[in-house]
């Protein structure tokens, strides 16, 4: 063996009690686990003496925002300080493979506020399989500092496939849409995301995403919907998605599944009902969350989606122009546009968290209600100023979520954590350094919403079972010795509205593949994390 950890409080991924016990690791993974009393101690070169501290299975975050951050940060230190051993990329359908010049030029743009404009990074891939490639040989060929799964981001297909219009697809434009997906399942993704508030992704209408649904399950993938509507039509669209996803045969992930605003407040055991009715009925549903009330995205996103016709280049011509733009602030302000989850949009609950120009810094960490009063004019002026001045890129809390919504969802059967965390921008939401420790510390120890041993089962294993990895998400012999120590008496979020970028504490190791990430309580210079790429044989 090459390492021993010694004493630890063994939370093993089950869900069952703890354990005490001795760990040993040989060759990047667990090579026998001791029990307290159970004969003679293993011995290692090295030793960690643990003094009880729990040791869990790395956790995965099933929604992450870190598609370019990985590749131009070797730190990363958002995640690894938390604990994550594993991260899954192109969420919410828009990410930058597959692609062509155009295509990529066009996400780059969309999603600026994502993951800054790219002007950093080599996009020499154009494929699913080039994107998982450049991973693993990022940093001179040592890699990336977590590891990471990938999802072929169907909004990305569609404009590569169909552009920007909002019309359904003709038959060679669907038949080229299964061909990309069907590519990209072959190369390794784990699945399909969608982000059906966001354009082009949202003009596909169901009976698209079902035939594109159909060749993600023939390649043993799930599909994982940012789905139409967390407002008015939350439930009618979870509906939608489940009735999809089972016509389609294929499993469905719900993605950071909220159920937001002034109307949805105290409904998420009907939301929860609906999940337990289509379960027992045989369907194969996950879900993600972050535990925290406000939402994180980009301002461009509330607009309407007629506005995002024709991609970012229209929707700057638009706001140039009076009549149009005063359209977009009517839908958005009285009618409730589509971006906006059919509510009237609240200026005064959407803060300024991020720009990509400096000259706006001043905004950031105002809503958009406050700025406007300081400059004496209407929030929609401000706003639309704001939209122009900073080419669609910046980035917004929006403080619409409900705290009893959170704890009652976290607590389902088939619950997983999921950070949503966007990287980018001077204030970002605390969530992106902060969702498992606070999932630890807050909703584990301080209000015992869920216990140590079922939180980390949520955070481990069935991410892991949802992925299909056959050798990760628990602390087992001849598992990946991708491991957490953690204090379960101090563990907490350091990262706040105030200071979001603030590492926790209480998570002294982070191990991946045998090697030290985090060692006491420090970010290594170890790059361990590769490319954890899907089956992607059709039948499974």
């Amino acid at each position: 063996m090459d390492l021993v950890i010694r004493d630890a409080r063994v939370v093993d991924g089950t869900g069952t009690p703890s354990y005490r016990a001795d760990v040993g690791i040989a060759d990047g993974r667990i090579s026998e686990i001791r029990r307290e009393g159970d004969g003679p101690r293993p011995a290692a070169p090295r030793v960690v003496e643990a003094d009880g501290l729990a040791l869990s299975p790395g956790f995965i975050d099933m929604h992450a925002h870190s598609d370019l951050a990985l590749l131009r940060d070797p730190d990363h230190s958002a995640k690894a300080a938390q604990g994550v051993t594993l991260e899954v990329l192109g969420q919410d359908g828009l990410s930058y493979a597959p692609a062509d010049d155009r295509t990529l030029a066009e996400v780059r743009r969309s999603i600026a506020g994502w993951n800054g404009d790219g002007s950093d990074i080599d996009f020499d891939w154009r494929t699913v399989g080039g994107y998982l490639d450049r991973l693993d040989r990022n940093f001179g060929g040592q890699g990336i500092a977590v590891n990471a799964a990938y999802l072929i981001p169907q909004g990305t297909v569609r404009m590569l496939a169909v552009g920007w219009d909002d019309r359904p697809a003709t038959d060679a434009e669907l038949a080229r849409m299964r061909e990309l997906v069907a590519q990209g399942m072959a190369e390794g993704a784990v699945g399909m995301s969608s982000g059906l508030t966001y354009t082009p992704g949202m003009y596909a209408k169901d009976a698209e995403l079902t035939e594109l649904c159909r060749v993600v399950a023939a390649h043993g993938g799930y599909y994982c919907p940012h789905h139409r509507s967390y407002g008015a039509g939350a439930l009618h669209a979870y509906e939608e998605m489940v009735r999809l996803t089972r016509d389609a045969g294929c499993a469905l992930h719900l993605a950071h599944a909220t159920m937001n605003f002034g109307v949805n407040e105290g409904r998420a055991p009907e939301l929860l009902a609906l999940l337990d009715d289509a379960l027992a009925g045989g369907a194969d549903i996950s879900l993600d969350t972050y535990p925290y009330t406000p939402g994180c995205t980009t301002l461009v996103a509330m607009l309407p989606s007629w506005a995002s016709e024709g991609g970012p280049a229209s929707v700057m011509t638009r706001l140039a122009d009076e009549e149009a733009a005063g359209r977009i602030r009517h839908h958005m302000e009285a009618v409730g546009s589509d971006g906006c989850h059919g509510v009237p949009i609240e200026w005064d609950t959407i803060e300024i968290s991020g720009v990509g120009n400096p000259e706006l810094s001043g905004y950031v960490g105002r809503t958009v209600a406050e700025s406007a009063r300081l400059r004496d004019e209407e929030p929609w002026v401000t706003a639309r100023r704001l939209l122009v001045e900073d080419r669609l890129g910046t980035t917004i809390l929006q403080h619409v979520g409900h705290e009893e919504n959170v704890r009652q969802i976290m607590r389902h059967r088939v619950h997983t954590g999921g950070s949503d965390g966007i990287l980018q921008g001077d204030k970002p939401h605390p969530r992106a350094y902060g969702t498992f420790p606070q999932y630890l510390g807050r909703y584990v120890r301080e209000l015992g919403i869920l216990s140590l041993e079922e939180c980390v089962a949520h955070l481990t294993s069935r991410p892991a079972a949802r992925l299909r990895l056959p050798d990760r998400g628990y602390v087992r012999e001849g598992y990946r010795a991708d491991l957490v120590l953690f204090d379960p008496a101090t563990v907490a979020a350091g990262s706040t509205f105030e200071e979001p970028r603030t590492l926790p504490v209480g998570v002294p190791h982070v191990l991946i593949d045998g090697r030290f990430v985090v060692e006491d309580g420090k970010r290594t210079s170890v790059l361990a994390g590769r490319a954890v790429r899907g089956a992607g044989r059709p039948g499974l």
